[in-house]
């Protein structure tokens, strides 16, 4: 074991994996990163900036990650790390996303992403090994797929077997992130016949199971995320013993799709704190304007932006605690978040780009440069209208039995689910199948819904929020008679344009539920998420994309959500639920 090693693992006692010990870490981590708008900070975003203009990592800012045990967030606890749920590990990724995308996957999520199925399906020794990697220092590429992941199960590499055991590795592969720093990859290889069920494997490829062959490609640049290391591999005739394979061999392609669902929503649960840092810039920008006229449309925009973030928050957290407590109904959860987010944060990125005005070109300047960035970065990172339009394609395959079996049917699920805060049992990455499990979001829906009706006469704020839970169960209703009407798609082929315009509104549907269900569940602890005037605000524009009638959203609903938002960058905390204070 290195010296890292056990500085790490000294670190890693005690109850260091529970929700307060997240929460810790994470304002630890504000802290140590320091201001992001501060010119002389050597992590901030203007040092970011510089690093990504130059094409380079930021070198200062890994090394302390590095030095402050960040790759145990990484490592599931039983393997001597962090990793306890999933949640969990997207809360505390979020102060590094906040500042570079780039970053944070250099910084463990990609090796993450890269060695969840050895999490999922390897042996004790492949544990081990990567286990040991990373808590070292070192990281982990996945080969064989896209950058950051998209389009994994895609292999470009073949893997034969030779006399003797073990497989022999040849082929190119499309650019991957940073191969060249990696101490292991994980290979997703074709072991069977083109178009043959179960052809593709998973095979990791470190120094002690790999020999020559294998090298690196001259880098490839890219528009977005700039200073990440993206470039092909090249195999030729590299052997890898048998006790390479991860899993079974056939098994790639359904461990990709397993591990797939958790980094997408552990991906966007980051995006979230990237986008409000976007956020934060256009506030900055809003205050310096001098026209009463635009300064009250800017208001309401920023504030409605900041109520999309919220809920894109609600459905992603509630989605990443169904992992713990429905994982089998997480791949449904998982796939609207796929499908939503990426068009969402889109759109509120065009929002934004109209209140920055020419400040969203000023690239190298700190208050302002966080939107040319990330909306360079994003389409790189993976997440974009190809991550979306593959997890329509799960929502649209589930309707049909969702609307004859589900709706208005199943149980709602425990109150726990909603909880921003609050410890859950552990998730197992070994467990997320083909999300064959009920719905336990529309049922939460109904039963919101039923709860509000009962105040809805008494008007104001919370009557509005009555007003249109009622009719988000109307729309669900509508969208059951459609939807068992629809006819089985052809076997192989994909499914008519009416069913993914019905994929789409089933998805705000769930995006409403987890609002409500988050807004229910809150304790008192945090009085602006208590207040009901974040949840209209957020569900009045969930209601206008589904094109339903909207009520008068109440004037009080924008003042509070703007006031908060200020309160939000005066204070250094983030746009999201949990809002996270660097320790002071």
């Amino acid at each position: 074991m290195t010296t890292t090693t056990g500085a790490l693992l000294d670190r890693v006692t005690g109850d260091e994996s529970g929700d307060a010990a997240v929460r810790r870490r994470a304002a630890r981590l504000e802290s140590l990163l320091g201001d992001p708008y501060s010119g002389g900070n050597p992590h901030g975003l203007r040092a970011l900036f510089a690093a990504d203009a130059r094409g380079e990592p930021p070198a200062a800012t890994e090394q302390l990650l590095a030095e402050e045990g960040f790759a145990a967030e990484f490592v599931p606890v039983e393997d001597g790390g962090r990793l306890v749920r999933a949640d969990l590990l997207a809360r505390v990724l979020r102060p590094v996303f906040r500042r570079d995308v780039t970053l944070g996957l250099s910084a463990g999520l990609a090796s993450w992403s890269a060695a969840s199925v050895v999490w999922a399906a390897g042996s004790g020794e492949q544990r081990r090994s990567v286990s040991d990697l990373l808590l070292g220092g070192g990281r982990v590429a996945a080969v064989g797929g896209g950058p950051a992941g998209a389009g994994r199960a895609r292999a470009e590499i073949t893997a034969r077997p030779v006399r003797g055991g073990g497989f022999s590795l040849g082929g190119r592969s499309r650019p991957v992130f940073e191969p060249g720093r990696a101490g292991a990859h994980v290979v997703h290889a074709r072991t069977g016949g083109s178009g043959a069920p179960g052809g593709r494997s998973v095979l990791l490829a470190d120094g002690e199971r790999r020999g020559p062959g294998a090298r690196v490609l001259p880098r490839v640049r890219t528009a977005g995320m700039r200073g990440a290391l993206f470039a092909g591999m090249e195999f030729d005739d590299c052997v890898v013993g048998e006790r390479a394979v991860v899993g079974r061999l056939g098994e790639g392609g359904s461990l990709a799709a397993r591990t797939s669902r958790v980094e997408t929503c552990v991906l966007s649960g980051a995006v979230v704190a990237a986008v409000g840092t976007v956020l934060l810039s256009a506030v900055r920008a809003a205050a310096v304007s001098r026209s009463p006229l635009l300064l009250e449309r800017r208001h309401a925009l920023l504030a409605g932006v900041f109520a999309d973030v919220l809920a894109a928050d609600a459905l992603v957290i509630t989605s990443l605690r169904a992992l713990s407590l429905l994982p089998d109904q997480f791949a449904l959860q998982a796939a609207a978040v796929g499908h939503l987010l990426p068009g969402l944060f889109r759109e509120n990125l065009q929002e934004l780009g109209t209140v920055l005005g020419s400040r969203r070109f000023e690239e190298a300047d700190a208050r302002y440069g966080a939107f040319a960035k990330l909306v360079r970065d994003l389409p790189v990172a993976g997440f974009g209208s190809a991550r979306s339009a593959a997890a329509l394609t799960v929502i649209v395959s589930r309707l049909r039995g969702l609307a004859e079996r589900s709706w208005f049917a199943g149980e709602e699920p425990p109150s726990a689910l909603f909880r921003v805060r609050g410890d859950l049992p552990a998730f197992d990455l070994r467990l997320p199948g083909a999300g064959t499990g009920g719905d336990a979001l529309a049922a939460s829906l109904a039963a919101s819904a039923a709860r509000l009706s009962e105040v809805r006469r008494v008007g104001g704020t919370v009557g509005v929020l009555a007003w249109l839970a009622d009719g988000f169960t109307a729309e669900l209703r509508e969208l059951r008679e459609q939807c068992v009407r629809l006819p089985a798609p052809p076997s192989g082929g994909p499914a008519d344009a009416a069913a993914w315009a019905l994929g789409d509104r089933y998805a705000l549907l769930l995006a409403a539920a987890s609002v409500l269900g988050v807004w229910e569940g809150q304790d008192g602890t945090d009085p602006f998420l208590s207040a009901p005037a974040w949840a209209v605000l957020a569900l009045s524009r969930i209601a206008r994309r589904l094109g339903r009638p909207v009520p008068e959203v109440p004037e009080v609903c924008t003042a509070q959500v703007l006031d908060e938002l200020v309160r939000r960058l005066r204070t250094g905390r983030n746009c999201d639920l949990y809002g996270t204070e660097p320790v002071r």
